[in-house]
């Protein structure tokens, strides 16, 4: 008696409540050939959406890296070139101007 209740019981808690909704014949969709597939590529970041970052934007980068005292060397052209201190070495970055990525880091000396 006792598991026909239980049994009674499950079936009406899964029937208010569906296991998962992955799994109902709503979402398992066939691919159509005939559909158009769109597929978005993006190269780049949208840092400053799509623009050059400026030489401030560089340098709060670099600063939001673990660098402290950054200081703009170059400014100009699609490399900007920082210097800047992390655990008392001092390093010369290179960073991307269009994208903001770090190009390169190269250690210069000590502090």
């Amino acid at each position: 008696m006792r598991k026909n209740r239980w049994s009674v019981l499950a079936l009406a808690v899964c029937l208010m409540f569906p296991i998962s909704p992955l799994v109902s014949a709503q979402t398992v969709t066939i691919a159509n050939p005939s559909r158009r597939v769109n597929v978005d590529i993006h190269v780049g970041s949208d840092l400053n959406f799509g623009r050059a970052i400026t030489c401030a934007q560089g340098q709060r980068l670099i600063r939001n890296r673990g660098f402290r005292d950054v200081r703009r060397i170059d400014c100009r052209g699609r490399i900007f070139i920082y210097h800047a201190t992390r655990a008392n070495r001092r390093f010369e970055i290179a960073l991307n101007s269009r994208t903001g990525r770090v190009v390169d880091v190269r250690r210069i000396g000590r502090r």
